[in-house]
């Protein structure tokens, strides 16, 4: 199934709801230009992983690069509603320990309201 996606604003954070799987190729590449567009203008930002249904090498290294450019320009990616499959496949890379993953969004939301608050 190709990668669909929309965005949404909650208090001052994009959350990118995203369904079908992120592999390598257009769907990797719609998510990077996706999340590069918006970095520059809110860089707080959620993606909502709940219709995710597979991730690859190609999908985890984009991932991880939208990762290191939101905190290059002061922001943050989250992660919110892992399925299982998702969540193993963050233990098994140990990317676990690199992303702040939240099991919904308003618990992802909060934690940027803590963080701009201290």
């Amino acid at each position: 199934m190709a990668l669909k996606l929309s965005t949404r604003d909650n208090n001052g954070v994009t959350i990118i709801d995203l369904s079908g799987r992120i592999v390598f190729g257009d769907e990797s590449a719609m998510l990077r230009d996706k999340v590069k567009s918006l970095i520059p203008t809110n860089s707080r930002i959620i993606l909502n992983l709940a219709q995710i249904s597979y991730i690859d090498s190609g999908g985890i290294g984009t991932m991880v690069s939208l990762f290191t450019s939101a905190r290059a320009a002061g922001g943050d990616i989250k992660l919110a509603n892992l399925t299982k499959r998702v969540g193993d496949l963050l233990q098994i890379t140990k990317l676990i320990t690199v992303f702040e993953t939240y099991d919904n969004e308003s618990q992802a939301i909060q934690a940027f309201a803590q963080k701009a608050a201290s």
